[in-house]
């Protein structure tokens, strides 16, 4: 339920004007507070840090984008008023909207835009390819910016629109000038939501506020396109790590969204009338994958790292889990998810459960026993199953295996760093999956990523991914590039699902969405 707090009229002891402060009912307000669990704690308010989907998420809420993705995946624009491409495709020229502003008041102009298209580049793949296919790219007013192309880049409007971790956010020049190794420590976006930084209490809570000189487009909110109405005052982000205590914490109407609905509480959320479920598929479904480290360790050999296919057996990772069985696709071999306009099993034979085949591969190899480290977060039932199902077939196959407990955002951090760590299970969008340019470990092919796995027949096919002109083209070398990951392994899929939102049936014009966006919520 959204919450009305009163406004305070009289003086209060200190101790409770503090407690009104941290829970985000300031002295000030008589408004409407939506109260949410995300996935994980927002622990950085740089949203190109890495493409933890947490970040993704804050991004949304204080930042914009030039363009947005609509509910058929296709980009429209959003910071973005008029555009035009040159008759030979070597020029782009993009007008933004008028009376955009930054939270500190200051008119966003084109020179912010391309500072922050110049920080995000070298930190996405598409971005990378955008960069090496750009010749300049030049503000010609303060509403104007134009890219010029050394070769023509069809994927543009969709390199601008993407949804895909790491999202293309517009910043200030004075944020966006931060190299992209280095960490944005400061908030000024252009965003529907301000972030308020004397509210933020890390390990419980972080707030931010309706941006009241925000300027919606006038379309209908569409995925992350359209206008972003916002319906609400304030957004408090609560903490709470435990699965049980964040569902009992919804039944109890303690808060009003919690992102991912515990999947052995999900009959009970279905029973209770004054709760609802958003499960969403296709493009929106997840994928899981087992993320290896192929710079260290035992699984830097890929001839090690080809027996994980057959130590996998989906079906039981997801049973594992306690996904019910509606919400998932018992065995899926597509890199790019299955149901998918590029979906396909190329290479996909030496895939498939079969543990005496597994140890029988894993003997011809050079493995000698040296330990497997699977980082595991045991906070999250989800991770928790699908590393226990992992451990049992490296076990049985004839691994040596360390577990290694740890919180998410410990993870994030050991995954940044070459040594002390082999794999780990992990979740992902399927818009983030869909194609070799936004998958997070095919994309990210032979460049400084946590995994840091490295193909070099990935590497050529991947410009021709991005210049291909129509569908059939696209799904060829996809193929291709399938074929190749199969066999040097970036990661191993544990599962195609989906993992359902829970929120108070009191809420309306909540969209669609498995990134939490709450424009147009009342």
């Amino acid at each position: 339920m959204i919450r009305r707090l009163s406004m305070a009229r009289y003086a209060r002891p200190l101790w409770l004007a503090s407690l009104l402060l941290l829970t985000g009912a300031g002295a000030a307000y008589a408004d409407k507070t939506l109260t949410v669990v995300l996935e994980s704690e927002v622990t950085t308010v740089d949203p190109m840090l890495n493409t933890a989907y947490i970040n993704r998420t804050f991004g949304y809420f204080v930042y914009d984008t030039l363009f947005a993705q609509d509910g058929n995946g296709n980009p429209q624009p959003q910071m973005v008023e008029s555009w035009r491409e040159s008759d030979d495709k070597l020029s782009w020229s993009f007008t933004l909207r008028d009376g955009l502003k930054w939270h500190d008041g200051s008119a966003v102009t084109a020179a912010d835009c391309i500072a922050s298209l110049k920080r995000w580049e070298p930190r996405d793949a598409i971005g990378r390819l955008l960069s090496q296919a750009t010749d300049s790219m030049t503000a010609d007013n303060a509403g104007t910016f134009t890219i010029k192309l050394k070769q023509p880049f069809p994927l543009m409007l969709a390199a601008l629109g993407k949804p895909s971790s790491i999202v293309p956010f517009m910043m200030p020049q004075k944020l966006a000038n931060t190299p992209p190794e280095q960490k944005v420590t400061e908030v000024d976006g252009s965003g529907p939501f301000i972030f308020r930084a004397d509210l933020w209490r890390p390990g419980d809570r972080m707030v931010l506020d309706r941006n009241p000189a925000y300027v919606p487009r006038k379309e209908p909110a569409d995925f992350l396109a359209g206008g972003k109405q916002v319906k609400v005052d304030h957004i408090v982000l609560r903490v709470i790590s435990d699965a049980s205590t964040q569902a009992n914490a919804l039944m109890k109407g303690e808060i009003d969204y919690l992102q991912y609905a515990p999947f052995d509480y999900i009959a009970m959320i279905r029973k209770d009338s004054k709760l609802k479920l958003l499960g969403l598929g296709g493009i929106q479904a997840f994928g899981g994958n087992y993320r290896i480290n192929a710079a260290s360790g035992p699984l830097a050999d890929p001839a090690v790292r080809r027996v994980l296919w057959k130590i996998v057996d989906q079906k039981a990772v997801l049973s594992a889990i306690g996904v019910p069985s509606e919400y998932y696709i018992p065995d899926c071999k597509s890199f790019w998810l299955c149901g998918t306009p590029l979906s396909t099993d190329a290479g996909s034979e030496a895939a498939g459960y079969a543990i005496a085949e597994a140890k029988a591969e894993l003997a011809k190899t050079a493995y000698k026993g040296e330990p497997v480290i699977v980082m595991e977060t045991p906070d999250s039932p989800t991770q928790m199953g699908a590393s226990s199902v992992l451990v049992d077939g490296l076990k049985k196959a004839g691994f040596t295996v360390d577990e290694q407990p740890m919180d998410w955002a410990t993870l994030l951090v050991r995954r940044g760093k070459k040594d002390g760590w082999s794999i780990f299970a992990v979740w992902s969008a399927g818009f983030d999956l869909g194609n070799p340019l936004t998958h997070f470990y095919v994309a990210n092919n032979c460049v400084d990523y946590p995994g840091w796995s490295c193909d070099p027949r990935i590497t050529k096919l991947m410009p021709q991914f991005a210049m291909a002109e129509t569908l059939a083209e696209r799904r060829e070398i996809a193929t291709r590039i399938q074929q190749a990951a199969y066999e040097s392994v970036p990661s191993v899929m544990w599962g195609q699902f989906v993992d359902p939102a829970a929120y108070s049936a009191s809420l309306k014009g909540l969209i669609p969405s498995n990134i939490p966006v709450f424009w147009g919520v009342e």
